[in-house]
């Protein structure tokens, strides 16, 4: 729709430039296009205001699953949302990650190992250290990044954590991943049971 914007006839780009996206939108769903004049203004208004419905029926469909989504979470797991930073959306993925494979879930560690957090030892002679764990369920591992970054935004007790952990001599992708294996010890402590 952006595009197509600036593309289109000098009087309708004046009409929709400098618009937000969702100004855009609701100005092209308004659009009301009358044949007769000319072909390529009708056009382009067919065009916009056909998007713009769509995207406001979509916003629509978007919030109706949302609101069903937060519904199931809710209902399947209300401890898991409890917790700090974790969402609707986060919380679905750990529970989609953890009801795929729940004869793999017997410890903590299982489930770090399934969400890709577990570290791997990386040592050689007498440097020890840990990689990352490029494994497991992608989802649930970008979802536990998503917690940590939430934490380090909003979260005093997770960024002194960092904070201290950095004048220590690590590395911020190395605090990120010991957060996201303690975030996912926190999370299979409220995982249900089945």
């Amino acid at each position: 729709m952006r595009q197509l914007s600036y593309t289109a006839p000098e009087e309708l780009r004046a009409r929709f430039k400098g618009l937000s996206t969702t100004d855009l939108v609701t100005e092209a769903a308004a659009l009301r296009p009358r044949s007769g004049a000319d072909p390529v203004i009708y056009a382009t208004k067919v065009a916009l205001a056909s998007l713009g419905r769509r995207c406001l029926e979509l916003d629509e469909e978007i919030d109706h699953i949302d609101a069903l989504l937060a519904g199931l979470v809710e209902e399947a797991a209300p401890e898991l949302l409890g917790l700090f930073g974790v969402g609707v959306d986060t919380a679905a993925t750990l529970l989609v990650a953890a009801g795929d494979n729940p004869e793999r879930l017997h410890s903590e560690a299982a489930f770090a190992r399934l969400c890709g957090v577990a570290p791997i030892e990386a040592s050689s002679g007498k440097v020890t250290r840990y990689r990352l764990n490029r494994g497991g369920d992608r989802e649930a591992n970008a979802a536990l990044w998503r917690i940590v970054m939430t934490r380090l935004s909003f979260d005093p007790r997770t960024r002194d954590y960092m904070e201290r952990r950095t004048k220590e001599g690590r590395s911020k992708r190395e605090v990120i991943r010991i957060l996201k294996r303690y975030v996912a010890r926190e999370v299979f402590r409220v995982l249900p049971r089945s």
